[in-house]
């Protein structure tokens, strides 16, 4: 029987690295990939000392468009079959849209859309044969438009809507598919970004490694979505009440007096 594995993007630090732990201390054998692969060499040490099996190491640059084909050659070239993906990559920017450099935008949507997109249809038939699922990184953020991060935040409306859709087509075939919705989480994620976390970050924030655990659980119960902390559960209730109008001015004056 071929061996079967555990797909993580991003796995190189924050809730990347923490759902490769959680992964691999529940027995599963993890596949990681990120750009940096000394990263992820330490995080595969970590985790073969900690008795799991020893990962498969993937480094490549999901922005770039054959990044997903070398994925898919290092697995065939490991002879296993994937299992579970955890489309966790992704990054965002903090400015105007119109102000900042347009390509690192389209390089936003390759990774946060293209790959997670290429990923979540190119193993479909493995993961039918295993039943196994697709966990996928959306955000508070897909649920409300982002004056400031623009561009994110579509892209998290998308992964949203995709993930919900593709659960409902492989849902009768045994594979589970769930949405992981954070908020602000402590992680490398805002200063690539570009900016300073204020005091609704600090309120709405849970742990990198709290996240994972719960993206985790949400997963194997086959859970629809995934809202990791009571502040972040209230907020899509509370969008409910207002027009968007005032949700997006709202965004605007939260976030775009830090530009």
């Amino acid at each position: 029987m071929t061996e079967r594995v555990t797909l993580i993007t991003g796995a190189s630090a924050g809730i990347g690295a923490e759902f490769a732990r959680i992964f691999a201390a529940n027995k599963h054998r993890v596949a990681l990939v990120a750009r940096r692969a000394e990263r992820l060499n330490a995080l595969a040490a970590e985790i073969t000392a900690a008795g799991g099996a020893a990962p498969i190491i993937i480094p490549c640059d999901l922005e770039q468009r054959d990044a997903c084909d070398q994925i898919a050659a290092a697995l065939a070239a490991a002879d296993v079959e994937v299992e579970y993906v955890v489309n966790n990559a992704g990054f965002g920017m903090f400015g105007r849209a119109i102000e900042m450099d347009r390509d690192r935008q389209l390089g936003m949507l390759e990774v946060n859309i293209r790959a997670l997109t290429d990923l979540s249809l190119r193993f479909s038939d493995s993961l039918i044969r295993n039943k196994g699922g697709i966990l996928n990184l959306s955000s508070i953020a897909g649920f409300l438009p982002g004056p400031g991060m623009a561009v994110y935040y579509a892209s998290k409306a998308y992964v949203l809507s995709f993930t919900e859709a593709l659960r409902q087509e492989l849902g009768s075939k045994g594979v589970r598919v769930t949405a992981l919705c954070p908020g602000p989480v402590p992680s490398e994620f805002q200063a690539r970004a570009g900016f300073t976390p204020g005091l609704d970050s600090a309120i709405l924030n849970v742990s990198a490694a709290d996240v994972a655990l719960l993206g985790y659980q949400g997963l194997m119960a086959n859970k629809r979505t995934v809202f990791p902390g009571l502040g972040i559960k209230i907020v899509p209730l509370l969008l409910r009440l207002f027009p968007r109008g005032f949700i997006a001015g709202a965004v605007a004056r939260l976030q775009l007096r830090r530009v």
